[in-house]
C-alpha cells in the first residue's frame, strides 16, 4: 500500500491516519482492507481505550472513495471490483457505527463521500474552523452512500433530503447544527487534543478543547428547507423551487441541476427508507443501488464528466425526473444482483 494508511497503537489509543494527501486522502481498497482487522483487534485489546482517526496534509481529512479507479474498472467490464470495494467499505462503516469503544474522528478539512463513512458514524465526531463537509454524489450519478442516507435521515427536519439531493457544503458549525458532528474544536488546538488523548485514552478531555460553534446558516434556512424538501416527491420539490424567486431558491435549483435526475429521485427514496431504521438497513439499501450503478445509473458518465475529462457536461441517462420509469425506481430498491449485503 506504500503507507497510504498508517495504523498503530499510540499510547492508549488505536491510531489510524489516512496518508494520501496528494489524492486528498481518498480511500482505496487497500486502506479499507487495513482498517477492518485493526478495528477487530482493538475492540478486544484492553490496552486500547479509544480509537482516533485523522489524516495527513493541509487540505482534506478524506474527499471520498477512489472513484476514478472504480470508473476505470467499470469501463473495463470489471463490475466485480466495485462490488467488492463497496461491500468491504460498508462493512467497515457498520463496524465504526457499532464499535464498542469511543471512536474519535478529527474531521479537519474536506470531508466527503467515503470520508464521511469513516468519520461521521463515530461516537465522538470533531469538526473545526476548516471543515468542509458534503455528500455530492448526485453530481457523479451516485447516491449518498457509506451509510450517508442513515446520517441524513437523522438530520433535523428535512435537512437530510436537502443536503443529499443538492450536495450542499457545510462548515463545522453547520455540521453541529445538522447533527453530523458533536464537537467544535479550532484547528490549531488539534495537536494538543491528540496529545491528551494519547496520554490518557480518556475522551472526556475533548470537552476541555471544545468551543461553542459559530451560528449556522442552516438554522436560518431550516423552515424554508422543511417546506420544500419535506414535500412528497422530486416533482413537487422542483415545482416549489421553480416558484421560489429568492436567491436561495435560485442557488438550490442550480445545485440540483448539476446532478443526475435519477440520482436525485433515488436519494430521496433512500433517505426516507432509512428514516426510523438502523445503519445496517441503510447500507443494505445503498448497496442495492450501487451494485447496479455501473450498468443502470449515471455513475460512469458522471465520473467521466466531473473527474476524468472534467468537461462538466454529463450526458445523463434521463434528462428530467419525468422521464424516469417507476419500474426502474422499484428495481433499484430490490435485492442486489449478487446478493444483499448482510452485516
Amino acid at each position: 500500500m506504500d503507507d497510504e494508511i498508517l495504523i498503530r497503537q499510540n499510547g492508549h489509543i488505536g491510531h489510524i491516519t489516512l496518508n494520501r494527501p496528494k489524492a486528498l486522502n481518498a480511500l482505496t481498497q487497500g486502506m479499507v482492507d487495513a482498517m477492518e482487522p485493526a478495528l477487530v483487534a482493538w475492540a478486544m485489546d484492553d490496552t486500547i481505550k479509544a480509537v482516533v482517526i485523522d489524516a495527513t496534509g493541509d487540505k482534506a481529512f478524506c474527499a471520498g472513495g477512489d472513484v476514478t479507479q472504480l470508473y476505470h474498472e467499470s469501463r473495463a467490464g470489471n463490475i466485480g471490483f466495485g462490488h467488492k470495494f463497496w461491500r468491504d467499505e460498508y462493512r467497515v462503516n457498520a463496524m465504526i457505527a457499532e464499535f464498542p469503544k469511543p471512536y474519535v474522528a478529527l474531521m479537519d478539512g474536506i470531508v466527503m463521500g467515503g470520508g464521511v463513512g469513516v468519520s461521521a458514524h463515530g461516537s465522538h465526531r470533531i469538526v473545526t474552523d476548516r471543515t468542509m463537509f458534503a455528500m455530492p454524489e448526485c453530481a457523479i450519478g451516485l447516491i449518498p452512500d457509506v451509510g450517508g442516507t442513515y446520517l441524513l435521515a437523522n438530520a433535523r427536519g428535512s435537512l437530510g433530503e436537502y443536503l443529499g439531493i443538492t450536495g450542499a457544503r457545510m462548515n463545522g458549525a453547520d455540521c453541529i447544527y445538522a447533527g453530523q458532528a458533536d464537537f467544535y474544536v479550532p484547528h490549531e488546538q488539534l495537536p494538543a487534543l491528540l496529545d491528551e488523548l494519547v496520554k490518557t485514552g480518556d475522551v472526556g478531555v475533548i470537552a476541555n478543547f471544545a468551543q461553542s460553534p459559530p451560528n449556522s446558516a442552516l438554522a436560518d434556512q431550516q423552515s424554508t428547507i422543511d417546506a420544500v424538501f419535506g414535500l412528497p416527491d422530486m416533482a413537487q420539490i422542483n415545482a416549489a423551487l421553480d416558484g421560489d424567486d429568492t436567491e436561495w431558491g435560485a442557488k438550490t435549483r442550480k445545485q440540483i441541476s448539476h446532478g443526475a435526475p435519477l440520482s436525485a429521485v433515488m436519494t430521496l427514496e433512500l433517505i426516507r427508507a432509512a428514516r426510523g431504521g438502523d445503519i445496517k438497513l441503510a447500507l443494505r439499501n445503498e448497496y442495492r443501488f450501487v451494485s447496479r450503478c455501473a450498468e443502470q445509473s449515471d455513475f460512469v458518465e458522471g465520473v467521466r464528466a466531473m473527474l476524468i475529462d472534467k468537461d462538466r457536461n454529463p450526458n445523463w441517462r434521463f434528462k428530467s425526473i419525468a422521464d424516469i420509469p417507476q419500474s426502474l425506481i422499484d428495481e433499484l430498491m430490490q435485492p442486489a444482483p449478487d446478493g444483499d449485503l448482510n452485516l
